[in-house]
């Protein structure tokens, strides 16, 4: 008992620390400590599709009143992409608790996906409607936005390189009972037609695998057995033996670096898993502040065009009167009629471009499927564009430092690589000659009655009975009396050596598996060179923005002094409608300009934003909130 009682203790050890393994998890697995809630289905909440309270809320008289912030917060809480990335981090955690048991990793989703690429606000033609060669059609499909993928050649680690032990205790058992009959040709049994057997089997072990490479093995077998066979001494015969194996490699497999690589990487995958969800995040509230900004661009346009709607209307009416009291040709009343027609037109494409971004921002804020009332009801934004006094100006390269460390698609691609190098190490170990010490040691026993089928001297008979051996008559108590007091041991220690005297397979794969690595980290480098591209691009998109801006404004103003003046020389009769006609149409497409310029430099700005890694503290998001998918309240004013 004193050889047994340390392997029992083990294992219930081995046991109990599963246990603590899961309860660690409660998301995933039950909490319970007993030994059965290792086989019990771990629940797993379901889906919930059902939108925030926090909608409601912003329903205000059959009206959507959005600021940016509850717009963010809304898509913190609602949005289907991020709700989707959101399970990554428990899928690595699954991934841990199976490398935790020596099994193989089945990887995380590295992809993440970007916010439709809505309206926008359309460009006008030369002439100053809305048919220039930007201007989104009518009937165009608002698909999804572009996923991308995060990771740099493939989601999964290495697979090469010795297998790893269980790590998890086993428990095997074998309980059988078995007949036979051996039908008998032998002159030296000739009285036994055959040979019966009732053999009753019981045999119990414990495995268990070590991160140096180790496996322990211990194996309790019962025999009991029933026979006619007059040749065996003891019938039924008792044999008992419990037995210890262990196996550890020295070379090819030896070592925690190797065996616990796949813990490592899982471990790092977790990290991985939090990078990508944060980078969902950023595309997600990116994402919402172009589409909010281009809703209000499209507004602002519907304003725009409602105005010249009414400059056309007034026009025509002073036309009217003109022609009436014939200080005008009918021609110009004529043209002025087709110009408010045409503005009418103009106003009715821009108020059914609101109306579908309006239908892109609220599907993109929201889980379930639009039903009538939210899908009725307008979106009516408190924020409006606004062009900064000033723009705080930041040298190029403090911004790409600062984005090669906050952005998580970069921070990820590292831990990728290092996985790599983790897993490499078990390719370099396949290299190496597999060399195994195994010990062994088991002790045995035997007892049972005297064979009552037993040959009796007779005529022709030269088969006694064989007297009791002392010590082995009795039953099962005495077998066991004589494994714990090792009447019977067995113990051996030797060297198992394979030696592959090519090894083509394993160098192949080392060679591979570091052409990968050199791979991975090429792919890091155009990474890192990408980032720079974009925070350059982002930087000067938002200089060349604001110029824009600062241009049309300008001639914005110009535009309505001219119309202005050619209105006053109207009214004096010293030019007709067709000149204002023309002029009005230059201040509705410089009006028009203006606004797509402002919404632009919104929209670059926010791609400067994202491209550096500072939206998310820009617009006071809490990393846990959105993990959790409940924001308590919109903080901060819109930056």
């Amino acid at each position: 008992m004193k050889y047994i009682a340390p392997i029992l203790l083990a294992a219930a050890a081995l046991t109990a620390n599963a246990q603590m393994q899961r309860q660690a998890q409660p998301w995933q697995f039950p909490t319970g400590g007993s030994l059965r809630d290792a086989y019990r289905t771990p629940s797993v909440a379901p889906v919930q599709l059902a939108d925030s309270p926090r909608l409601d809320t912003l329903l205000k008289d059959g009206k959507l009143v959005l600021s940016i912030q509850d717009a963010i917060a809304l898509a913190l809480e609602n949005n289907l992409d991020l709700e989707l990335v959101r399970y990554a981090p428990r899928l690595a955690e699954t991934d841990i608790l199976r490398a935790e048991s020596g099994s193989t990793l089945r990887g995380i989703p590295l992809a993440v996906r970007d916010a439709p690429a809505g309206l926008g606000t359309p460009s006008p033609s030369p002439d100053g409607t809305l048919g220039g060669g930007n201007t989104p059609a009518l009937n165009s499909l608002i698909g999804p936005g572009v996923q991308t993928d995060l990771s740099i050649l493939g989601s999964l680690p290495l697979s090469t390189g010795p297998a790893v032990p269980s790590l998890d205790p086993v428990i095997v058992g074998n309980v059988r009972w078995d007949h036979t009959a051996d039908p008998q040709n032998s002159t030296f049994l000739g009285n036994i037609r055959s040979l019966n057997a009732n053999t009753s089997i019981a045999d119990f072990g414990l495995q268990q695998g070590f991160s140096t490479g180790g496996f322990f093995e211990f194996g309790w077998n019962n025999t009991r057995q029933r026979v006619n066979n007059p040749l065996f001494t003891y019938n039924p015969a008792i044999a008992s033996s419990f037995g210890l194996t262990f196996t550890q490699p020295l070379l090819r497999g030896f070592g925690p670096a190797v065996n616990r690589r796949y813990i490592r990487i899982g471990q790092n995958n977790r990290k991985v898993a939090d990078y990508v969800f944060r980078q969902q995040v950023i595309a997600t509230v990116s994402g919402v502040v172009r589409i909010y900004w281009d809703l209000a661009s499209l507004n602002e346009d519907v304003r725009v065009r409602r105005e010249a709607v009414v400059s056309s209307e007034q026009l025509l009416a002073d036309t009217r009167n003109q022609v009436e009291t014939g200080t005008a040709a009918p021609i110009d009343l004529t043209r002025a009629q087709a110009e408010l027609s045409r503005r009418r037109r103009d106003l009715s494409v821009a108020q059914s471009l609101v109306r579908q971004q309006e239908t892109v921002l609220k599907d993109f804020l929201t889980r379930s499927r639009l039903d009538s009332v939210l899908s009725s009801a307008p979106v009516t934004l408190t924020d409006r564009l606004a062009m900064p006094a000033q723009e705080p100006i930041e040298p190029l390269d403090d911004l790409v430092q600062r984005a090669l460390k906050l952005r998580p698609d970069v921070a990820q691609a590292r831990i990728q690589i290092v996985n790599s190098e983790i897993s490499l190490q078990g390719s370099k170990s396949a290299l190496r000659p597999s060399v195994d010490l195994v010990a062994t040691t088991s002790n045995n026993g035997l007892a049972g009655r005297p064979n009552a089928f037993a040959l009796t001297p007779s005529l022709g008979s030269s088969i006694l009975p064989a007297p009791g051996v002392p010590g082995l008559t009795g039953g099962y108590g005495d077998a066991l009396s004589q494994l714990f007091s090792r009447d019977f041991p067995d113990y051996g220690v030797g060297v198992q050596l394979t030696i592959p005297l090519r090894n083509r397979t394993a160098r192949a794969d080392v060679v591979r598996d570091q052409l990968t690595v050199r791979q991975q980290q090429i792919r890091l480098q155009q990474l890192e060179k990408q980032v720079r591209l974009e925070v350059t691009n982002a930087q000067i998109a938002v200089e060349q923005a604001r110029q824009s801006y600062e241009a049309v404004q300008s001639e914005r103003i110009l535009q309505e002094q001219t119309v202005a003046a050619e209105q006053e020389k109207l009214d004096a009769g010293a030019t007709t409608s067709f000149y204002v006609i023309q002029y009005q149409r230059d201040l509705a497409a410089a009006r028009s300009a203006e606004v797509s310029a402002l919404a632009s430099y919104e929209k670059a700005k926010t791609a400067l934003q994202r491209s550096v890694g500072t939206i998310l503290d820009d617009y006071s998001v809490a990393f846990d909130e959105a993990v959790q998918g409940v924001v308590k309240h919109a903080r901060g004013e819109r930056p």
